[in-house]
């Protein structure tokens, strides 16, 4: 049975009508999905999977998108992040054992789609970290009947040099059990908390980014800071381990600002390349949440997911 778990939708600014609950992945670890339902006849249900250091309440404004278009809404805290379990003594570390755990929350989470007979059929938005687990859960068997992608985390933006030394450096870290460690360059510390605006690599859009700034402040338990090497080192592994695996055969779009220094954009144009029933966009004039763009921007991806889920 699934309890009642909180949820906050005044800082979310999505739809009234929601619920939250905890549920309980294969290894036990407690993880929080919210759920809004369609109004009328539903359309179907859309999967949203997070971002890394992304809660939940982040996509109010998409649920409310998805809402005002006749689709239900079912999105997840993935483990390490919102209120979902934390897995090191630091709550704000960005970690996880290996990236097949994700696999475990997304199961999880499909369960307790089963089990509120959440309509059908299903459909997935991914954004960036939540792209990378949404691929690898669609290849081995999610029944959903097409995806979308916002910056997949297929490949991490890192140059020649910095990509020779990631690899060596957060093996070694797991290694000798320091695979807690933030990762160079990285804090303990909320990004749009201490990122001005004009410094942001998120969005070109100021309210968006008070938007950001909003549910931070207002829910800080919920934060979490950079990767950890371990992270890192998982990152890497699966990214590489994915780029090897065939596109399944469902439609799809992908999107990345053409802008987006965070995730590797040649990687996934790579990947779109070999999806059969797949379209890459790359959007002039966005950063990495184009879902959060100005609204010209998020309006036209918005309208271009309906299209494909319709």
């Amino acid at each position: 049975m699934m309890e009642d778990a909180p949820f906050f939708p005044l800082v979310a600014e999505g739809p009234d009508n929601v619920s939250a609950y905890w549920i309980k992945s294969e290894d036990k670890v407690r993880l929080r999905v919210a759920y809004w339902p369609a109004e009328g006849t539903p359309k179907g249900t859309v999967f949203v999977l997070q971002g890394r250091t992304e809660n939940i309440e982040k996509y109010g404004r998409t649920a409310e998108a998805l809402h005002g278009a006749g689709y239900a809404a079912f999105a997840i805290d993935l483990r390490g992040q919102g209120l979902s379990d934390r897995l090191t003594d630091d709550p704000m570390t960005g970690h996880v054992g290996q990236f097949s755990d994700y696999q475990k929350d997304v199961a999880a989470m499909a369960e307790a789609a089963e089990t509120l007979d959440l309509p059908k059929p299903w459909y997935l938005m991914g954004h960036s970290l939540g792209a990378c687990v949404g691929l690898r859960a669609i290849i081995e068997g999610l029944p959903v009947s097409a995806c979308v992608f916002t910056a997949p985390l297929w490949g991490i933006n890192l140059s020649a040099v910095q990509r020779l030394a990631a690899w060596p450096l957060a093996w070694a870290a797991q290694a000798v059990g320091k695979g807690h460690v933030y990762a160079p360059g990285t804090r303990g510390e909320s990004y749009v908390l201490h990122t001005a605006f004009e410094d942001n690599r998120l969005t070109h859009d100021p309210d968006m980014y008070q938007y950001y700034i909003n549910i931070s402040e207002s829910l800080v338990d919920q934060q979490v800071g950079g990767p950890s090497m371990g992270w890192l080192f998982q990152a890497l592994k699966e990214t590489r381990s994915l780029s090897k695996t065939p596109s399944p055969d469902i439609p799809c779009i992908t999107f990345c600002g053409a802008e987006d220094s965070i995730v590797d954009i040649p990687a996934v144009r790579d990947r779109m390349s070999r999806w059969p029933r797949g379209k890459f966009e790359l959007v002039e004039n966005a950063r990495h949440d184009v879902l959060h763009e100005i609204p010209r921007i998020r309006d036209d991806v918005l309208t271009k997911i309906l299209d494909l889920f319709a």
